[in-house]
């Protein structure tokens, strides 16, 4: 079997016009449109997917929460295909956006994360100056091995990589003699916090599986502040105690990141990070403040491709 591409990703935001002028305007993406329950849905194509943004509260989605909504992967027969990947028939069936048929798999059979099949909508956008494509979508998992058994083993999604992310913490000793001059030690060092991180590729993206290493969080994302690797831990393990496994954010692939966050600033748009910083898979990463894009947390991600070679 297979792995599957994504049709789109479906964004929860509080308002719909400030998240279009950031993705269209700012961002330079191809506004497309697509026929909802109550009338056109404005989306945005990224690369091989699209990005379908949908006021808080719209039936069509899965909880009331702002935030990435849900994922729908691209199938032919969407029944035929949720069955072969081992998930009941009796899942809800419903009207896809633009009519699709769609299946919408249940929460608890896909760990957390709220997954749909729908007959392919078309959908794709070329790069801008400023957006290659989306780079992967955040997932705050509860237990990785369980997401891989799902998403790799059953639905056929390639495991591109796989790392550990921790920061830890160094202490120096220092021994000065007026005879002898000065001798320093490093003790070895402690973990201070950290994630185990899986990516799944779907399409031209991935999905990145996000679990906490250290089980002595309690660092919480400072929002407006640049982040570090321990409070990405603490935000993550934070998430998932008061939400559960679930999406947690969108990342787009951008080829510079200074620029982008800059170009984002100077048009008024709130921050987390203002500079790229080291993140997973040798990239520089950028968070923008989740109130800049009606409650949606995105960040930005400049990083070379590695050869399978």
């Amino acid at each position: 079997m297979t792995g599957y591409g994504l049709a789109y990703v479906a964004l929860a935001v509080r308002d719909r016009q400030a998240a279009s002028e950031i993705l269209g305007d700012d961002l330079g993406l191809e506004r497309l449109s697509l026929k909802g329950h109550d009338g056109p849905v404005p989306t945005f194509g990224v690369g091989a997917t699209a990005l379908a943004l949908f006021e808080v509260g719209d039936p069509f989605l899965t909880s009331e929460r702002a935030g990435v909504d849900h994922i729908a992967f691209a199938a032919e027969d969407p029944r035929a295909t949720a069955e072969a990947c081992g998930f009941a028939p009796d899942s809800l069936v419903g009207p896809g956006l633009s009519g699709a048929e769609q299946i919408v798999i249940p929460r608890s059979e896909t760990e957390g994360l709220a997954t749909r099949f729908t007959t392919p909508l078309g959908l794709s956008g070329p790069a801008s100056e400023q957006v290659e494509r989306i780079d992967h979508l955040g997932i705050a998992s509860a237990d990785n091995r369980s997401a891989e058994a799902i998403f790799a083993d059953r639905i056929g999604l390639p495991v591109e990589s796989r790392q550990t992310d921790m920061e830890v913490s160094i202490a120096v000793e220092s021994f000065t003699s007026d005879k002898y001059g000065v001798v320093y030690r490093n003790r070895a060092p402690e973990p201070v916090g950290g994630l185990r991180v899986s990516f799944l590729t779907t399409g031209d993206c991935e999905l990145e599986f996000l679990q906490n290493f250290d089980p002595s969080h309690g660092v919480e994302m400072r929002h407006g502040a640049a982040g570090t690797t321990k409070q990405d831990q603490g935000a993550i393990a934070g998430y998932v105690a008061k939400y559960g496994a679930g999406l947690h954010h969108i990342a787009l692939k951008t080829p510079d990141i200074d620029a982008t966050l800059a170009r984002l600033g100077a048009k008024g748009r709130r921050l987390i990070d203002t500079k790229g910083r080291p993140g997973s898979r040798r990239a520089l990463i950028g968070f923008v403040h989740p109130a800049a894009l009606g409650g949606v947390l995105m960040h930005f991600v400049e990083r070379e491709e590695l050869s399978d070679a």
